[in-house]
């Protein structure tokens, strides 16, 4: 287990602001012992959610091409069949993961692949619940098209809480399943839009872990038509010429009377 680097900053202003009142406390009412022992818990408790959030576990990662990893720890809140209007324009699954202030915010790619779109979207801050949060909230939408062709695409959302989102990739970078892609700052939600067909791994209300949950299984493309030989095709077009062309061969034989 390790401290994140997203709140180093979080860290520093925490404890500066503990050092600061347990002075003040200290100083102006040195007899105030009451006072002081709480003051002494909420600073530590205070110094704990700040460690605890920021927390980065170590993940061992099972990566697999036909699988779709959770992009973050939660509870799965949405499953259904909706239109992604931003960048694919159509059909997809959206599948929604609701991060509360006490899971890891680390984000994680789903898949492996190109970063084919990316988008920063100012907006507002409704709770990660809210069913127009996806598309009226601040987010980032991100699509990966992995080595078939196929595309995931995921949207960090900000919450109520959570007023900074972070994001480490840009379009044109080549990612792997797994890997960090952003954090989001106390308590979000990241929304999935799969291709129909896709075999859904969870179910609605499930506890999911970022890296290690699997989401879905991607739909095997079809194979394609094979496409006639062009030999056998240039021999039908001469048997057809000839038929064609053919005259019929006059008789020469004189009847017999």
């Amino acid at each position: 287990m390790t401290f994140h680097k997203e709140g180093y900053t979080s860290l520093a202003i925490c404890v500066l602001f503990i050092f600061v009142l347990n002075a003040f406390i200290s100083f102006y009412f040195p007899e105030a012992h009451v006072v002081k022992w709480i003051v002494y818990i909420l600073s530590f408790l205070l110094f704990v959610t700040i460690v605890q959030f920021f927390r980065s576990p170590k993940v061992n990662i099972d990566t697999d091409d036909k699988y779709v990893l959770c992009p973050a720890d939660g509870k799965v809140v949405v499953i259904e069949e909706t239109v992604e209007t931003e960048f694919l324009k159509d059909k997809r699954i959206q599948l929604s993961v609701f991060m509360s202030p006490i899971n890891v915010h680390i984000n994680r790619n789903p898949i492996a692949g190109v970063v084919k779109y990316f988008k920063y979207n100012p907006g507002k801050y409704l709770v990660a619940w809210h069913p127009k949060s996806s598309t009226e909230n601040e987010r980032t939408t991100i699509a990966i098209e992995n080595k078939e062709g196929v595309t995931v695409l995921f949207r960090q959302i900000a919450g109520a809480l959570a007023r900074r989102i972070v994001w480490y990739v840009k379009e044109g970078d080549v990612v792997e399943q797994g890997a960090q892609f952003g954090f989001i700052k106390f308590g979000s939600r990241v929304d999935v839009f799969l291709p129909l067909g896709t075999e859904i791994k969870v179910e609605l209300g499930q506890v999911v872990k970022g890296g290690r949950t699997i989401l879905a299984q991607l739909a095997e493309k079809p194979a394609p038509v094979k496409a006639e030989p062009v030999k056998e095709k240039a021999e039908a077009a001469d048997a057809s010429e000839t038929v064609k062309t053919a005259r019929p061969v006059k008789n020469t034989v004189n009847k017999k009377v």
